[in-house]
């Protein structure tokens, strides 16, 4: 492993991204679904831990997603989902009690097809054309990818990997073994202050491709250094992959927030986000497990082609 610690660059200060249009397509690919207990996603008064011990309730099946953006200078995936090994190895997760509380988290269903590179393959991408994956958090299921991107550099917020730097990480959903492996490349981020009125009210920003178009925002909470990626597009509405800042975009509409982290930071992120959100009334949120993400995807992608035609043809023209 080789990582490294940079400033953010600074955002460019534009409403939106610049008129050459750098972001060809985004589109999702879910690795395998998962089953969690109802009070992490809809949230919970009983401690964490006693939910994951006692609850007997499992939600249907949710998607594990990642995200798939086509940028004019290479592929870029937000979160690369769950390891298949994960369900077939035995080794892959930690024994005794840290063990038994991995298995009462959740449960996953992740079929040969559902690898992360054959999900690649199937909407035409190799594993090695991924040039960079920024994984919104290090929990399981958005660092699976990690062992089969051998061309990528891994984004990941400073306070992230601070986070799990700490005793017993494990126990705080961070299973390093997994992460830090020989080889990968990690590139550690801050958030540089913004002036952007469009990114408010968040006041610090990270530009990661120095044109505007994929601005990643602090969004802390379920852990130490979530964060959040904006994907600014002229001709298209703009989408907001919040990770697992909620479960559901309706949730954090509603003002909910999920049973998994500290419950002041993500109150306070979930209404910074719904503050942004005024600013963008088109924009799609779009969570890692929200079976509605991809056909929210869909719509938001399909509006732009509409709109694209209709300024074409002009008036009473489509």
């Amino acid at each position: 492993m080789t990582a490294s610690m940079t400033g953010a660059r600074p955002t460019s200060g534009r409403s939106g991204p610049t008129t050459t249009g750098p972001i060809r397509s985004v589109s999702v690919v879910s690795t395998g679904t998962t089953q969690i207990h109802p009070q992490q996603p809809f949230g919970s008064r009983i401690p964490m831990y006693a939910w994951i011990l006692g609850s007997r309730h499992w939600t249907p099946p949710r998607p594990v997603n990642a995200y798939v953006i086509e940028h004019r200078d290479g592929l870029i995936l937000f979160d690369t989902g769950q390891d298949r090994a994960s369900v077939i190895d035995p080794g892959y997760f930690p024994g005794g009690v840290t063990g038994f509380l991995y298995e009462r988290l959740a449960r996953f269903q992740i079929g040969p097809q559902d690898t992360l590179t054959a999900k690649l393959a199937a909407v035409g991408h190799g594993a090695s054309d991924v040039r960079l994956a920024i994984l919104s958090h290090l929990h399981e299921d958005h660092i699976g990818g990690i062992p089969y991107l051998p061309e990528a550099e891994f984004i990941v917020a400073d306070a992230e990997w601070q986070a799990m730097e700490q005793p017993r990480p494990e126990l705080r959903g961070f299973l390093r073994q997994h992460i830090d492996l020989p080889g990968v490349r990690f590139r550690r981020i801050g958030f540089t202050p913004t002036d952007d009125p469009a990114l408010a009210p968040f006041t610090a920003a990270h530009d990661v491709m120095g044109d505007g178009s994929l601005v990643l925002l602090p969004t802390p909470g379920h852990t130490p250094g979530s964060m959040t990626l904006l994907v600014r597009r002229p001709d298209k509405a703009p989408l907001l992959l919040v990770g697992d800042l909620t479960y559901e975009a309706e949730l954090l509409d509603a003002g909910r927030i999920p049973g998994v982290g500290e419950k002041a930071g993500l109150r306070k992120a979930s209404a910074m986000v719904r503050q942004l959100k005024e600013r963008y009334p088109d924009l799609a949120i779009l969570p890692a497990h929200d079976p509605g993400a991809a056909e929210r995807l869909r719509r938001a992608n399909d509006g732009g082609r509409r709109a694209m035609i209709r300024d074409r043809l002009g008036p009473g023209r489509h």
